[in-house]
């Protein structure tokens, strides 16, 4: 008979703060590939003038030293992980307070349901311990940079397409909006792309991308995600970037550790 730890097999979980969470199976993924790519443009107008394909060579050639297979990264344990961005109004329930800079009528329709923002990681750091005391049946965290990179691609090898992301990611607008009124990723967790920034556990690496090993110290954090105040060229889940950032788009999203029985 196996002796291994088993793990409670719900698929979801609503806590009483009324923050629901999405399981995480354990997986493996591929962290940091970049693989530029140069694309030749059609030249059959004749009439108009095209750059030599010196240039392109020379682009290729660049592109080609650029380029990093990246690594693998083994997620060996399940995991719960918020299914939304945590709301103004469960930060309150929490805390005790709205940080928030947009609230009230800044936005349109219910504040309340807004992701939290204008927060530092020390405050995110707070408001779990604070939850772990609220509910002492469960532990939660802020996710590691690699746990929230594995559940927002939710199975993809290959960054989301253009496509894809326009229906998912909250960007390109003026405040933030209310948490699911996008699509769900594959996994069924929402704004994984927009919003807000969300903080994770890990120290920054002053590198657009991560590293096989986080760094134990540093300066500043990772946030990843983007924020509604980006386009399509931050909305990816493979790059990261320091916080404290803006403040008045940066939240957080909560992970629950599986229970063992």
């Amino acid at each position: 008979m196996c002796g291994c730890a088993r793990y409670v097999q719900e698929s979801a979980y609503t806590n009483s703060v009324g923050m629901e969470f999405v399981r995480v199976e354990p997986g493996s993924m591929i962290v940091g590939r970049y693989q530029p790519t140069v694309g030749k443009p059609n030249r059959s107008n004749s009439e108009r003038k095209w750059l030599p394909d010196s240039v392109y060579q020379v682009a290729e050639k660049m592109a080609q030293q650029a380029a990093m297979p990246g690594f693998e990264v083994m997620l060996d344990k399940p995991y719960y992980i918020g299914k939304y961005e945590v709301t103004q109004e469960q930060w309150e329930k929490v805390m005790g307070s709205n940080p928030s800079f947009f609230q009230g009528d800044k936005v349109p329709g219910d504040a309340s349901l807004h992701p939290v923002e204008n927060i530092t990681w020390e405050d995110a750091q707070v408001f779990v311990q604070k939850l772990n005391a609220l509910d002492k049946k469960h532990t939660y965290r802020l996710p590691t940079e690699f746990e929230w990179e594995y559940a927002a691609r939710a199975g993809a090898e290959d960054d989301i397409h253009w496509s894809v992301m326009n229906k998912m990611a909250v960007k390109g607008g003026s405040t933030t909006s209310a948490v699911g009124q996008k699509q769900p990723n594959a996994w069924g967790m929402y704004d994984m792309l927009g919003n807000v920034w969300e903080w994770v556990q890990d120290y920054y690496n002053e590198k657009i991308f991560a590293d096989p090993v986080p760094p134990q110290t540093g300066k500043k954090h990772v946030l990843k995600g983007a924020s509604f105040t980006g386009d399509a060229k931050n909305a990816t889940y493979k790059t990261h970037a320091a916080g404290p950032g803006n403040g008045f788009d940066v939240g957080l999203r909560v992970l629950m550790e599986a229970k063992k029985k």
